[in-house]
């Protein structure tokens, strides 16, 4: 069984990636995530930008393997 995990996108980014990682770990298009984070944000009054800062430091980034 192959082990998935949770990386920051190199390719699918507007600011640093985090939506675009989740996007790709969740199969699915990284603008849906971006809509559904807006609208988290705006319900929460800013906290989803806390969260996607905290997001940034923690999750790592991808980086490219050359064997």
């Amino acid at each position: 069984m192959v082990k998935k995990r949770l990386y920051r996108s190199r390719k699918e980014r507007m600011i640093a990636g985090v939506c675009g990682g989740i996007g790709k770990y969740l199969n699915t298009d990284p603008t849906i995530i971006r809509l559904i984070w807006a609208v988290v944000t705006i319900i929460s009054f800013g906290l989803g930008i806390l969260v996607y800062f905290l997001a940034w430091i923690i999750i790592p980034e991808k980086t490219s393997r050359i064997i």
